[in-house]
């Protein structure tokens, strides 16, 4: 189970890189070459399983397209202006399910696109969100959660395919986190959330309404229900019980008696089986990159999969029929790629090219996972991007990129953002500062009620490592992040005000009063979790005072770049406002760029131009001391 927060502070700004080549010149890309790449995600399989549903935003806006293995290229499916979703195609036709909210608002509805294109919302309720769960086992219904009857809590819902008129049935009156249903749409498993590192895991029997504890353990644990097995004899779930990573187990709901089923020296982050239970699939995170591994269940033989090199494959979808797969391919140098694989042949085929064909690849660098000591001894994992054209003569400004969260992760995967940076010549150090996911319970737990203080200290620390590096000029180091990286920014400005040459956050959190008093209320069941690691607005004020940037703007001296959408439910755009007032009280530069047509982050292609091209111009003028004009 993740940090409850990282639903609350995290934008979709991924990891880093570094270059084995000194002083080489690379041609320069402009921002619009860079978002001219395509972003592609999700896969759904056609009942005849020819083709296969995804979105892509290869229009400028999210929108759901399908392609057949052997095409050329796409078929768009839906040309809607709000960012949508593919969520799946019905079992046996081809209408599909769609996923949207307004303006970045996050209220999501469930959407029906008919396979003559007509779009219907199926979750039509004002002020209320709704998510997919799952179809059920007969295929003659799907299953979604809505906070409709209570704006604090989700009930599960189910939507019959015939009537498509949904039937409450089950109302979570006690801020449960809702799991997978069995097959024979019996039993729920719930998990209830205790504190950032602590929950507990719950089996509600529809029949009788009754539900019972089926977690047993008095430490810190975490519980993550998977899916129950297809005999119903079993439940399995994702836990760290007795270790600091987390690993696969199942319970017998006859016996009670937990196994473990598969562990890794790190976390395990996903696992699921295929309709039939033919194969098992884990995904691990290991060392802040992906790694998927699939086991046939009868011989418990990890299948082969081709080898793609310095590529990770990063998510398997395996079809119904369990004859064919598809899967995401993608690296720090190249923006992931849809492909489709047979089991019978062992035939893999790539279906799309997300990379803009004006870039060369070898511009561009790959990222390499560093790690260095901070202030007390304790290890930081980072991923470095060194330019090309950095060295000796040529040294190069550096940026400190923080993760959302708290708890998040920068991972080895494609940003075009951060390579936009490195290619005009900045370094990047991508700080999984203590708190981060993915290196364990302890680590994880390291910066609780230390925020701005323990964390911040993880973040300049890198500069000590950067000053080690001959091609770095750490007399020009500046400072970025998203969402709680962006309250890093704000909090290094404030609080080390000369540490940091210049700062961008991007609609990051500069008041904690405010924002844990003003959470969507559908985080209901997630509040006291993030009290415990954060604070109480109401008993820890002055603790949450001190920790805030707005209450210390009077101490920044440094150049700030702040953008923030108009939309936000997380990071309210006040937060925003009264900052950039502050800090221009000081006569001190500060850009502010609101986005009307956003939330919390960027998902429309006309916007990222915009503000990654004003963030280049910002750098340059405050870091490299460069008058530019804005591409």
């Amino acid at each position: 189970m993740k940090k409850p927060v990282f639903l609350l502070f995290i934008i979709p700004l991924l990891a880093i890189s570094c270059s084995q080549e000194e002083g080489k010149e690379v041609k320069k890309y402009s921002i619009e070459q860079f978002m001219d790449n395509t972003s592609v995600h999700g896969s759904s399989f056609s009942p005849d399983e020819d083709k296969i549903l995804f979105t892509s935003n290869e229009s400028g806006v999210y929108n759901a397209y399908e392609i057949k293995p052997g095409e050329e290229s796409p078929t768009q499916l839906t040309k809607r202006e709000e960012t949508t979703r593919a969520v799946s195609y019905f079992p046996e036709d081809e209408r599909i399910l769609l996923s949207s909210d307004q303006g970045g608002n996050e209220i999501y509805h469930i959407y029906l696109r008919e396979e003559d294109g007509e779009i219907k919302d199926l979750t039509p309720y004002e002020g209320s969100r709704a998510s997919f769960s799952g179809w059920s086992r007969d295929r003659k219904s799907f299953f979604f959660i809505c906070n409709k009857r209570d704006p604090k809590y989700m009930d599960l819902y189910e939507m019959p395919l015939e009537t498509m008129e949904p039937e409450l049935i089950y109302e979570n009156k006690e801020g449960y986190n809702i799991g997978p249903v069995s097959n024979d749409k019996n039993l729920i498993a719930l998990t209830k959330t205790i504190t950032n590192t602590k929950n507990e895991m719950f089996l509600h029997n529809l029949e009788t309404g009754e539900t019972e504890k089926i977690s047993d353990f008095e430490g810190d644990a975490s519980f993550s229900p998977v899916d129950f097995s297809n005999d119903q004899k079993f439940l399995y779930y994702i836990t760290d019980v007795n270790s600091d990573f987390k690993y696969l187990s199942k319970i017998n709901l006859e016996t009670w008696e937990s196994e473990k089923v598969y562990e890794s020296d790190w976390d395990v982050m996903y696992a699921y089986h295929s309709f039939n239970e033919k194969y098992r699939v884990i995904g691990i995170n290991k060392d802040a990159q992906t790694v998927v591994k699939v086991f046939d269940m009868e011989t418990d033989e990890e299948v082969d999969f081709p080898d793609f090199d310095d590529k990770n494959i990063t998510s398997v979808n395996i079809s119904e029929s369990e004859e064919k797969m598809a899967f995401y391919v993608s690296s720090s140098k190249t923006p992931q790629n849809l492909y489709a694989y047979d089991f019978g042949t062992e035939k893999y085929e790539k279906l799309t090219e997300t990379l803009n064909s004006e870039i060369d690849q070898e511009d561009l660098v790959s990222g390499k996972v560093v790690r260095y000591k901070s202030f007390d001894d304790v290890e930081i994992p980072s991923i470095l991007y060194k330019p090309h054209q950095a060295s000796k003569s040529n040294p190069v400004p550096a940026l400190v990129w923080v993760h959302g969260g708290p708890g998040g992760q920068s991972r080895l995967g494609y940003s075009a953002t951060i390579q936009y940076l490195v290619n005009h010549g900045y370094s990047v150090i991508a700080v999984n500062n203590r708190g981060s996911s993915g290196y364990g319970k302890e680590f994880y737990k390291m910066d609780d009620r230390k925020h701005g203080d323990a964390d911040l200290k993880d973040c300049i620390y890198a500069k000590d490592f950067l000053a080690e590096k001959e091609w770095a000029d750490t007399s020009k180091v500046g400072i970025i992040g998203g969402s709680y990286g962006g309250y890093m920014v704000v909090a290094a400005l404030a609080f080390e005000p000369y540490e940091f040459e210049a700062g961008v956050d991007i609609f990051g959190v500069t008041n904690w009063l405010r924002t844990l008093r003003s959470i969507p209320s559908w985080w209901e069941s997630q509040r006291q979790a993030l009290y415990d690691e954060l604070g109480n607005p109401e008993k820890d004020s002055t603790y949450l005072k001190e920790i805030s940037p707005l209450f210390h703007a009077e101490q920044i001296r440094k150049p700030l770049m702040v953008l923030q959408g108009a939309n936000d439910p997380r990071v309210l755009k006040v937060e925003s406002d009264e900052i950039v007032e502050k800090v221009r009280n000081n006569d001190v530069p500060v850009e502010y760029v609101v986005f009307e047509d956003e939330g919390h982050g960027f998902s429309k292609k006309e916007n990222e131009i915009e503000a990654y091209g004003k963030i280049l111009t910002f750098l340059d003028k405050h870091l490299k001391g460069e008058e530019r004009s804005e591409e």
